[in-house]
């Protein structure tokens, strides 16, 4: 067995997640899953149809992007993962998805404001989006520079990938990620529900309040303080 099984089906079961969860069509998007110890990521290969997947066609990859097992070409995505699993070493998985209403917002140049509690009980801020691309980022290395986007991004808003992940790329679509592959796609998810419900919400009301901070705290704490007390 090879010693990249493991990261084989994790990625796997994890990209075969994202139709299921109406994440993706066709095969716009991808997710990886990372081995720290072995320095490498299994990622969905390109352009393949989810239902023509299995796990011995991920492929390996080094956080440097270059392929080390596997006879398919990696998500043209590939570099952008490699240069997050580089930069942000507490992430062992990442998702990329075209997910309708989240891309929306991307392509809308906006932050997702925190409206409600549903935000709120994953995220204590606004759902940050990237600044579109500069030319001259354009011209280089396309996918390497959108995950320097995305870490200048967080830089300059003062935000951390360990409390926050998730993020919009302007003109783009979003990338989530985790500590597991299967975390970065219930974040894809929870993204995907928040940016739709914001969405309604600014429909029914332009002039939607932001939701107050007590509220914010409150239910944050509840599912992620010290004395958090949701769940079993």
């Amino acid at each position: 067995m090879s010693q990249y099984q493991f990261i084989k089906q994790s990625a796997y079961e994890a990209n075969m997640q994202l139709p299921k969860l109406g994440l993706v069509v066709f095969t716009f998007g991808n997710v990886s899953a990372a081995d720290r110890a072995l320095g490498v990521f299994a990622i969905k290969p390109s352009g393949v149809p989810y239902e023509e997947l299995t796990p011995d066609k991920m492929v390996i990859v080094d956080f440097e992007g270059k392929t080390v097992e596997g006879t398919l070409r990696p998500s043209s995505d590939t570099l952008t993962h490699a240069v997050l699993y580089k930069h942000w070493e507490k992430i062992n998985g990442i998702v990329h998805t075209h997910s309708t209403y989240a891309t929306a917002w991307a392509q809308s140049q906006r932050d997702i404001p925190i409206y409600g509690t549903t935000h709120a009980d994953h995220l204590t801020v606004d759902i940050p989006c990237a600044a579109p691309m500069e030319d001259a980022m354009i011209r280089g290395n396309y996918e390497h520079e959108t995950g320097f986007q995305i870490m200048n991004a967080f830089t300059d808003k003062g935000l951390r990938y360990e409390d926050v992940e998730m993020i919009l790329v302007g003109n783009h679509a979003p990338f989530t990620w985790g500590k597991t592959a299967e975390k970065a796609v219930y974040n894809s998810a929870v993204l995907e529900s928040v940016a739709q419900m914001a969405y309604l919400t600014e429909r029914i009301n332009p002039s939607a309040p932001r939701l107050q901070e007590s509220l914010i705290k409150k239910h944050f704490e509840r599912k992620h303080g010290p004395d958090s007390y949701y769940g079993q």
